[in-house]
């Protein structure tokens, strides 16, 4: 679909309007078929000023906002004149062209839904029936975007949980092992104190051990001095006799 089918201009018989008005509503279609709008909006409104109660002059004008882009405008414009058609045909051109500026203000649901009721009163408008498709491929094609981007915003929130979890998860394990590692400090510490306590307690006990050794050693030479002293005075009397 590259193409959306034009506005149509919507022309009662002149011979119902005045002179003045014919001629201004003849300008303005001379001017709007040459592609400028522009002047084709200023005759349209003239004739409107004109005759307050000219259909066509409004519906032209409205059409003329739209080629302008003035699509806010054109689009309350038409959806006023519906209270004002007294035909099908003229109700069914104005859903067209409603349907068109819904479909330029990217509401597609709204458009399709006023290009369905042209149709129904109009079945025979192809115009209005390749619109249609037009809009109803351009809502799927909105709808599979918005669904991908759903999806790519489904995979992106599950994949920072993931990583959030799996940070959480490092953050644990490194807290476990910084527990863990303390408390093996802690164990390391308390027997670097035990051992220190049995070393002071082995070294005490040596140096006790020492001097009851000394003691005993030194009692031993005691008596040795003793028995010494008196193996020598034994020996002494024992000379004098023999003398």
């Amino acid at each position: 679909m590259k193409r959306i089918a034009l506005l149509i201009l919507l022309l009662v018989p002149l011979a119902l309007y005045g002179q003045q008005d014919r001629k201004l509503i003849r300008q303005g279609y001379k001017s709007y078929m040459d592609g400028e709008y522009n002047e084709a909006e200023v005759d349209f409104r003239k004739a409107e000023d004109i005759n307050k109660e000219s259909f066509t002059a409004k519906y032209n004008t409205s059409t003329a906002l739209y080629q302008q882009d003035k699509i806010e405008e054109s689009t309350k414009r038409f959806e006023e004149l519906l209270a004002e058609t007294t035909s099908d045909e003229d109700e069914a051109k104005l859903y067209h062209n409603l349907g068109n500026s819904f479909l330029e203000s990217d509401k597609l649901e709204e458009s399709i839904e006023a290009y369905k009721k042209s149709l129904r009163l109009n079945p025979s408008d192809e115009d209005t029936r390749y619109n249609l498709a037009y809009a109803l491929e351009k809502l799927q094609e909105q709808q599979q975007q918005q669904q991908q981007q759903q999806d790519q915003q489904d995979k992106n929130d599950q994949e920072n949980k993931d990583d959030q979890k799996q940070d959480q998860q490092e953050q644990e394990n490194k807290d476990q092992e910084k527990n863990e590692q303390q408390d093996k400090d802690s164990e390391q510490s308390e027997e670097g104190e035990q051992e220190k306590n049995q070393q002071q307690a082995q070294q005490l006990s040596k140096e006790d051990a020492e001097r009851l050794l000394n003691a005993i050693l030194q009692k031993e030479k005691d008596v040795k001095q003793k028995v010494d002293k008196k193996k020598a005075a034994a020996a002494k009397v024992k000379n004098e006799k023999d003398w």
